[in-house]
């Protein structure tokens, strides 16, 4: 796994009136990141299975991303010279059956594929996104040979 990069499961509470999902809490090992505040939250949605989102990098933020419905196939690249994973890909899955909140530092190259359609995501990022001045490298798709094909097995 590319160092820095977490996988962490979400805690779902069900009862006879559903489920709830813990996205973010205060008392988690990233809190810090974000300085004692959430600097912007908002929802990808995807209403095509294969749509490609990729690759970026931010210098800054850190990104937190939630599949809240669908699932997405993550395409990840560490970018960060001096890094013990640099140039290393890794591809992960997230989904609203698999529930788990993806962390990604940054200098890591990030994107994602839907595999469903109507797939929405949810991302937390611990900086305010400037138009003006946005913290982000972006690169296309087929950038470092990741192969976003599905694999079947």
């Amino acid at each position: 796994m590319i160092e820095g990069v977490k996988l962490i499961p979400i805690s779902t509470h069900s009862d006879d009136r559903g489920h709830l999902s813990e996205i973010y809490r205060t008392d988690t090992e990233y809190h810090h990141i974000f300085g004692g505040q959430i600097n912007q939250v908002y929802i990808v949605e995807d209403p095509v299975r294969g749509t490609i989102r990729a690759f970026h990098r931010h210098q800054k933020l850190w990104d937190f991303f939630y599949v809240m419905h669908g699932s997405a196939k993550f395409g990840l690249h560490d970018g960060r010279e001096g890094s013990p994973t640099y140039k290393e890909n890794n591809t992960l899955v997230a989904g609203d059956k698999q529930r788990k909140m993806l962390v990604v530092p940054p200098g890591v190259y990030h994107g994602w594929m839907s595999l469903e359609d109507d797939t929405q995501l949810l991302s937390i990022a611990s900086h305010t996104y400037n138009p003006d001045n946005p913290d982000e490298e972006r690169v296309p798709y087929d950038s470092f040979g990741y192969d976003w094909a599905i694999k079947f097995k």
